[in-house]
């Protein structure tokens, strides 16, 4: 896959705090890629830099071929033929759908400019709102306006800024399924900011999970979820319960709950550590000797999900189709399934 955009070593500042550090990145051809990170990790900053909104301390970023940045030339945000959607869609709130996806065609005539927007309209389906106004529609097709604009004048890149999390949550996914449909069939690399992983599971092809303004890891989110390097990684994707374990040999780590066999080898530092295992690996058993002690149950619709006390830490399970329903305070123990192990040794 060729590398469209290239960062690298950028760094910024602000107030002498380092909130990127010394990253780099690549983002290939017709690509979607996700900064995830907690708030403060500096993966906006990150796409305001992409978009010429701020100026680097250091580095160097590359679009294609054309430098767009380095220690000498910086090419302002209006000529790096990119398309930003924000947060709250920033519609022009007097000019109509077809005005406001018009906007930025500024280099075509008036036939080939109404031609866009028309194919613009049909991409969205939106072509019975080409004469509505913003306050007019609802969020989603709003947001369907903002990538229409986006795309419009055919940037080679589009960047997204936290889209979705003005969108209801029932229609939210539908949403976030036919906007990356819209970008696959235009072609087009982005790069999407959030803090949720579950729409960066759903809308990119690839997440680069940042960390005090680095990036912990890049990679597809089966990878990242499945295989973290760190326990930064593996504990913003997903909830987990740490149990002390000794590597007995590639596939078998002993624990307090008895010996967990890994689906695949692990290669370890080190025989002592601590195995990160995820709920949907663990399985509750009623022992009245147990050491796992039941705080709180809520029956969800299709399961229950029991929060229990194992050591120090709380961990909610899920249990569908429930052998036996468990009480609060009641004594578990567990076992763990056979399952790709998350084995830190650091």
């Amino acid at each position: 896959m060729t590398a469209q955009l290239h960062l690298e070593n950028i760094c910024f500042n602000y107030s002498e705090r380092a909130v990127v550090d010394n990253l780099s990145l690549r983002l290939g051809d017709n690509e979607i890629l996700c900064l995830l990170g907690a708030s403060g990790c500096g993966k906006t900053t990150t796409l305001k830099a992409i978009a010429g909104l701020l100026r680097l301390q250091s580095g160097v970023i590359r679009l294609g071929d054309k430098v767009l940045c380095d220690e000498s030339q910086f090419i302002a945000p209006q000529h790096r033929n990119m398309g930003m959607m924000f947060q709250d869609y920033a519609l022009f709130p007097h000019l109509s759908v077809a005005q406001n996806i018009a906007f930025g065609l500024t280099d075509l005539n008036k036939s080939e400019k109404a031609a866009r927007v028309t194919e613009m309209l049909a991409l969205v389906h939106l072509e019975e709102c080409a004469e509505r106004y913003p306050h007019q529609l609802s969020g989603g097709q709003q947001q369907r306006v903002a990538i229409a604009r986006a795309l419009a004048y055919k940037p080679s890149l589009l960047l997204l800024d936290e889209p979705f999390s003005n969108i209801d949550h029932q229609v939210r996914f539908q949403l976030i399924a036919d906007i990356r449909s819209i970008i696959k069939d235009q072609q087009v690399s982005a790069i999407f900011v959030t803090h949720s992983k579950e729409e960066a599971f759903a809308f990119a092809d690839t997440l680069a999970v940042m960390h005090q303004g680095k990036i912990a890891q890049q990679g597809t989110p089966q990878e990242l979820f499945g295989h973290p390097r760190s326990r930064v990684v593996a504990e913003f994707l997903g909830d987990g319960l740490y149990l002390d374990a000794t590597m007995q040999d590639d596939y078998h780590f002993e624990t307090q709950f008895g010996v967990v066999k890994s689906l695949q080898p692990v290669n370890a530092k080190a025989k002592e550590g601590q195995l990160y295992v995820r709920p949907h690996d663990l399985h509750l058993v009623a022992d009245d000797k147990g050491t796992v002690t039941v705080l709180s149950k809520r029956f969800v619709g299709t399961e229950y999900v029991y929060r229990v006390r194992v050591g120090e830490q709380e961990i909610e399970v899920p249990v569908s189709q429930p052998e036996q329903e468990f009480l609060p305070t009641q004594k578990l123990s567990i076992t763990i399934t056979s399952h790709s192990v998350n084995f830190f040794t650091d």
